[in-house]
C-alpha cells in the first residue's frame, strides 16, 4: 500500500490490475493508445521493435512506457501471441465525462496462444489446441478444447509413450499441467507448457462445472462416466477458458471420449518421418497434406488434418466415406459441389466467435452469404443422391439445415461490404430498424432541416431578417432583431438577449436539438444495440449452425476426396477379413508430384503366410520411397480415401511404425543411435500382428558387428511377432533369415551400372540384392575422383580378407588363423592387469620422468 500510496491516482489502478496478472503483458488502455509499462513495456520494446520511452516516476525513478495504437493493436498482438506470449487487455468501461478521478477500467479478455479466436491471430489451416494434462506413467487424462470451433475431447491413456504420441499428434498451442508434478517430466520442455493450480483439476468441481455448462445431471451422454482423470483436466480447461474470455462459453456444447482402439496408433517418429503435414525441415510444402487438400472452406482443410493424424480402424464408418467418394465421383458431381462450398467460407469459426460475443460486422456478413448458399446446395445434394445414393452423404445433407428466417434477418441488416469493426458504426442498412434510420437522418441533414424551418418561419411570422442558428454553448435559437423582438410570435420563448437582437427556442426546436445534438451519438448506441441483439439472436441458432457447420466440413472433404481420386488416379481400396496387404502398382503420392519424370510404381504382396519382406538395394535406389508409399497408401485407406495404386486390399491395422532416417536429440541429451535405438524398442515392445513396421537401416549407428547384430535379432523379433513388416538393410547376411522363417521373403530394388556410372531403376525384383552400388552413389554425390579410386583399392582388399577369412572358416581347426575381435564393454569376466596398475597408480603424484617411465613399462608389457 506504501508503494500505491507514492502513485499517481491512474498509476495506482494500474499496479492494482496488473498485480493480478504478473506474469502476463498488460495493455493497459489510455484513450487512443494501449500502454505498457515497466518491464511489460521493455519486453514489448523488444519484442515488437517499438520506441521505450518514460512517463513520471517512481522512486526517484523513471518509469519505462511504450504504446501501441489502439487501433493497430492487432498486428502487434498477432506477433506477441506467435511468440508464446499472453496478453492481458484492459479496457476503459467507465465514462470519461462522468468519472471522478482515473476512469475505470478493468481485464476484458487475457489472450493467450491456446485461446485466441480473433481471426488475425490464427492460422486459417491449422487447428488451435489448448490441453491439460495430469495423473501419472499408470496412468494419464488428457482433455483438448479447441476454443475457435467448440470441439472438446478427453481420454484416459497409459504411459508416456502413449501421452507424448497424442501430443505430437495434437501440438498443442498451450499445455496445462498440475502445479504439482515433478519439475524433470518429459512435458517440461514442450513450448508454451505451464502450470496450474491442481486443485483446479479436482474431480468434484470439475464434474460440477462440466454438467453446468452442458446442462446436463451426469456425463454418462457423453461416455465420459468412468474417466475420472480426463474429466478433471477437462475441468481445468474449462476453468481456464472462463478466464481468458470473461464470457459465457455457449458454443461449447458437449464431451467427445476418444479412444486409442479406434485409431491406427503413430507415435511422434512416424508421423514425423511420414511427413503428414509438415515436411522433414519443418514446413509445409510436399507432405501428404499438402497434395491431398484441395477443399474449398478453411474448416475441411483443419477436418482433413485431423483426418490423416487419426486414421480409423472402424470398417463401417470407413465403408460409408468410401461410399460418399464415390458418390461424389458418379457424373462428376463433385464439379457442381465445390464451387458451392466455396461460397460457404469458415463458419466454424464465425460461430465460435458468435458464440463467445465477439463477432466482427464482417463475420455475420460471411455467415450471410454463407447461408444464404445453402439452398442450392442441398438442391445439388438432392439432384446427386437421386442419382448416385449413398447413406453418409444423406446423412449430412439432412443436417445441413436451411434457415430462411435467419438468412433473411441478416440479409436485411447488414450492408454488402460492412467496416471491420463496429466501432464507428456504418454496419447495419437503411430501413432495418426505423429509430436508427430518423438518428441518422437528423444527424446527417441537420442543416437542411434549420434551412426549412428559417424558411417556413419567415413565410408564417412575416419577419424578414428571422434567421435560425446555433453555437456550443446554447444550442439551437432563432434570432430577430430588437426592433422587431416585440413581433414575435407568442409560443417563441425568449432564450438570450443581446445588444441588437433577441434569441428565441420553440417547442418545435427545441424537440429537434433534444434530437439533433445527441443524434450521432444515439445512433451509434442504438447501432451497437442492434448489433449486439442480432448476435443473441444468432446464439438461439448455435447448435443448430454448429451442426450445420461441422456436416459442411465433412463434406467439403468428401468431394475433396472425390476430386483428388479423379486427378491423382486413385482407386478404391477394398478391406479384407483374411489378413492381408497387397497393392498392385502402388505409387508415392507426393514423389509422384515431385517428379518431372514418370514414377515408377510397384507391387506389395503380403499375406499370412508372407509377413515380412527383407529389402536390400543400393542407396537412392528407392527402398524408403517403397516403404514411405505403402505406409501412406495403408494410412489413406484407414481415412476412407481412395489410395494410389491400381488396386489395394488389406486388412483393418492396428498401429504403423517407422524407423526411418537418422538424427540427434540433443536437447535431450540423445546421440543419433540412441535415439535409433529408442525407436527400435518402442516397435519391439508394441508392434502386434495388426501391426505394419517400416525398418530402414536398423543399426547403422554403430559398428559394423554390434550394429548387425541388433538389425538380426531386431528383425528375428518381428519375424516372431508376426507383424506386417518391410525391413530394408544394407547387411547382406539378413539375406539368409528367410531360410530360418517361412514368413520372411527377400526383395531388391534394381539398378545397373552403364559406362561406370549408376542407373537406378526403381523396380522392386523378387530375391536379394547383388551388389551395394555405394562407391558409385558416392561419385554421383560428387566425392573427389581421387578418394573414389582410393575407396575401390580399400574395398578390394578388403573383399579378398573376406574370402580368405571364408576359405580358414572351412579349413581344419588347427588352420584357421586367430582374427582380431571386437572388444565388448560388457564381455570381460576379469580386467586387464594394466588396467589394475592404473587403477592403483596416483597420477596426481607422479613426476613426469615417472609417468614416462611408466607409459614405457606398460608398452613392454603389452
Amino acid at each position: 500500500m506504501t508503494q500505491l500510496a507514492n502513485h499517481t491516482p491512474m498509476m495506482q489502478q494500474y499496479l492494482r490490475l496488473k498485480s493480478q496478472h504478473p506474469e502476463q503483458i498488460m495493455f493497459y488502455r489510455m484513450g487512443d493508445f494501449y500502454e505498457l509499462f515497466y518491464d511489460d513495456a521493455k519486453k514489448a520494446a523488444h519484442l515488437l521493435d517499438i520506441t521505450l520511452t518514460s512517463r513520471g516516476q517512481s522512486a526517484g525513478k523513471s518509469v519505462p512506457m511504450a504504446g501501441i495504437p489502439f487501433h493497430a493493436a492487432e498486428g502487434y498482438l498477432a506477433r506477441l501471441v506467435k511468440l508464446g506470449e499472453s496478453v492481458v487487455i484492459c479496457e476503459q468501461v467507465g465514462d470519461p465525462a462522468t468519472s471522478k478521478g482515473p476512469v475505470e477500467r478493468q481485464v476484458v479478455r487475457i489472450l493467450t496462444p491456446g485461446t485466441v479466436t480473433d481471426e488475425a491471430l490464427l492460422d486459417e489451416h491449422k487447428d488451435n489446441y489448448l490441453a491439460a494434462v495430469q495423473g501419472d506413467e499408470k496412468g494419464f487424462g488428457l482433455a483438448v478444447l479447441d476454443i475457435t470451433s467448440g470441439r472438446f475431447s478427453v481420454q484416459q491413456l497409459q504411459g508416456w509413450e502413449s501421452l507424448l504420441a497424442e501430443l505430437e499428434r495434437l501440438k498443442p498451442a498451450e499445455l496445462l499441467i498440475p502445479d504439482q508434478w515433478p519439475s524433470d517430466s518429459p512435458l517440461e520442455r514442450r513450448r508454451n507448457c505451464q502450470r496450474y493450480p491442481s486443485w483446479e483439476f479436482d474431480f468434484d468441481s470439475a464434474h460440477k462445472a462440466l454438467c453446468q455448462q452442458f446442462a446436463t445431471q451426469d456425463l454418462k451422454g457423453f461416455g465420459c462416466d468412468q474417466l475420472p482423470l480426463a474429466i478433471g483436466a477437462a475441468g481445468c480447461l474449462l476453468a481456464y477458458a472462463k478466464e481468458t474470455q470473461r464470457t459465457a462459453l455457449p458454443h461449447i456444447r458437449r464431451l467427445i471420449h476418444e479412444r486409442l482402439t479406434d485409431t491406427v496408433i503413430m507415435d511422434a517418429a512416424t508421423r514425423r518421418n511420414l511427413e503428414l503435414d509438415l515436411n522433414l525441415s519443418g514446413g509445409r510444402d510436399n507432405t501428404l497434406q499438402s497434395v491431398m487438400d484441395r477443399c474449398q472452406t478453411s474448416m475441411g482443410s483443419r477436418l482433413l488434418t485431423r483426418w490423416l493424424h487419426r486414421p480409423l480402424r472402424i470398417e463401417q464408418t470407413l465403408l460409408a466415406r468410401q461410399a460418399a467418394i464415390q458418390s461424389c465421383l458418379d457424373h462428376y458431381h463433385y464439379e457442381q459441389l465445390q464451387p458451392l462450398l466455396k461460397e460457404i467460407g469458415d463458419i466454424e469459426r464465425i460461430l465460435a466467435r458468435i458464440g463467445l460475443r465477439s463477432a466482427r460486422p464482417r463475420d455475420l456478413a460471411r455467415l450471410r452469404d454463407a447461408l444464404a448458399a445453402l439452398p442450392k446446395l442441398q438442391q445439388q445434394l438432392s439432384a446427386q443422391l437421386a442419382q448416385s445414393p449413398a447413406p453418409h452423404l444423406q446423412q449430412l445433407a439432412t443436417e445441413v439445415s436451411l434457415y430462411p428466417e435467419l438468412a433473411d434477418t441478416l440479409q436485411r441488416a447488414i450492408i454488402d461490404n460492412p467496416p471491420a469493426v463496429i466501432r464507428e458504426g456504418g454496419v447495419l442498412k437503411t430501413g432495418y430498424d426505423s429509430e436508427l434510420d430518423e438518428l441518422l437522418s437528423l444527424s446527417e441533414n441537420a442543416g437542411q432541416f434549420l434551412m426549412d424551418l428559417e424558411a417556413r418561419e419567415k413565410a408564417r411570422t412575416g419577419l424578414a431578417n428571422l434567421k435560425v442558428g446555433y453555437n456550443r454553448v446554447h444550442g439551437y435559437f432563432i434570432e430577430i432583431p430588437s426592433k422587431q423582438a416585440e413581433s414575435a410570435p407568442a409560443e417563441y420563448i425568449r432564450r438570450q438577449t443581446l445588444k441588437n437582437a433577441e434569441r428565441f427556442i420553440t417547442p418545435e426546436l427545441k424537440t429537434f436539438e433534444d434530437k439533433a445534438l445527441s443524434a450521432k451519438s444515439r445512433a451509434l448506441a442504438r447501432e451497437k444495440q442492434l448489433y449486439d441483439e442480432l448476435i443473441e439472436q444468432l446464439i438461439e441458432f448455435l447448435a443448430d449452425l454448429q451442426t450445420t457447420a461441422s456436416a459442411l466440413a465433412e463434406l467439403d472433404v468428401l468431394a475433396n476426396l472425390a476430386e483428388r481420386a479423379m486427378t491423382l488416379d486413385l482407386s478404391r481400396p477394398r478391406f479384407s477379413q483374411t489378413p492381408c496387404l497387397k497393392i498392385e502398382q502402388g505409387r508415392h503420392p507426393v514423389v509422384e508430384q515431385v517428379l518431372t519424370t514418370p514414377f515408377v510404381a510397384n507391387d506389395l504382396d503380403l499375406t499370412e503366410q508372407r509377413r515380412m519382406l527383407i529389402i536390400t538395394g543400393p542407396n537412392m535406389g528407392g527402398k524408403s520411397t517403397y516403404m514411405r508409399q505403402t505406409a501412406l497408401i495403408a494410412l489413406l485407406a484407414h481415412i476412407g480415401s481412395f489410395v494410389p495404386a491400381a488396386a489395394c486390399e488389406l486388412s483393418l491395422l492396428d498401429r504403423i511404425f517407422t524407423r526411418i532416417g537418422s538424427s540427434d536429440d540433443l536437447a535431450g541429451g540423445r546421440s543419433t543411435f540412441m535415439v535409433e535405438m529408442s525407436e527400435t524398442a518402442n516397435i519391439l515392445h508394441n508392434a502386434t500382428a495388426n501391426s505394419l513396421v517400416l525398418m530402414d537401416e536398423v543399426g547403422r549407428g554403430t559398428s559394423t558387428f554390434d550394429g548387425l547384430s541388433l538389425a538380426w535379432s531386431a528383425a528375428e523379433e518381428l519375424a516372431d511377432l508376426n507383424a506386417w513388416t518391410l525391413f530394408a538393410t544394407h547387411y547382406f547376411e539378413l539375406t539368409a533369415l528367410p531360410e530360418s522363417f517361412s514368413q520372411v521373403s527377400n526383395v531388391h530394388l534394381t539398378a545397373t551400372e552403364h559406362q561406370d556410372k549408376i542407373v537406378f531403376l526403381h523396380h522392386v525384383k523378387p530375391g536379394p540384392a547383388s551388389q551395394s552400388y555405394g562407391l558409385s552413389v558416392a561419385q554421383l554425390a560428387g566425392v573427389p575422383e581421387h578418394v573414389i579410386q582410393r575407396a575401390k583399392q580399400h574395398l578390394s582388399r578388403l573383399e579378398t580378407a573376406e574370402q580368405q577369412t571364408t576359405a580358414a572358416k572351412t579349413a581344419p581347426p588347427q588352420a584357421v588363423p586367430e582374427m582380431p575381435l571386437q572388444a565388448d564393454l560388457f564381455a570381460a569376466k576379469q580386467p586387464h592387469p594394466l588396467v589394475k596398475d592404473l587403477s592403483k597408480a596416483n597420477l596426481d603424484q607422479l613426476t613426469p620422468i615417472e609417468a614416462l617411465n611408466l607409459l614405457y613399462e606398460w608398452k613392454r608389457q603389452i
